[in-house]
């Protein structure tokens, strides 16, 4: 299998469990924060649709946060517009990464904030440490969210006390 069908792979993989958890985002809490410094509920679950959104860029030599200038981040306004957009870029990134070839995939990629470099590795790593990763790390911080606000929490991995069985 390439790099590239295994990576997809994992993305749909991913994909169906964020689904199911975007899905219960009560959208009259959408303000909501657990804590002071804490992202609200809508800055938190807009983050996790909107991951599958930074493909293009990673498809690129290099990213610079410093240039992305008056770049801000996507905030959904209703539950549907999180679910939409999710499904937008994550089809989009599924769309960039089938078909291309290992030896592409196997190229360093740097991650800048201007001058200081923030990590350089292979793109295949560095696409799989931000979409599956990093995106699994903020659907977890999403279920402690979720769980606090009294929302039953699918089994996403294995059971939850909501749901104590797999089936």
């Amino acid at each position: 299998m390439s790099i590239a069908a295994d990576l997809v792979s994992d993305l749909e993989a991913e994909a169906a469990l964020t689904r199911t958890l975007l899905a219960r985002v009560p959208e009259p809490e959408l303000a909501w924060k657990p804590h002071e410094k804490s992202m609200s509920l809508a800055q938190l679950a807009s983050h996790v649709a909107e991951t599958p959104a930074w493909t293009g860029a990673m498809l690129e030599p290099a990213m610079d946060f410093a240039a992305m200038g008056d770049y801000r981040p996507f905030v959904a306004r209703t539950q549907a517009e999180l679910l939409q957009a999710f499904e937008q870029n994550h089809a989009a990134s599924v769309a960039a990464l089938r078909g291309r070839d290992d030896r592409f995939l196997e190229e360093s990629w740097t991650m800048r904030n201007g001058a200081t470099v923030l990590m350089t590795q292979p793109r295949k790593d560095a696409l799989r440490q931000i979409l599956v990763h990093h995106a699994v790390h903020h659907r977890g911080q999403l279920t402690v969210y979720l769980r606090l606000l009294g929302v039953p929490l699918p089994p996403l991995y294995g059971p939850t006390a909501d749901h104590p069985s797999f089936g």
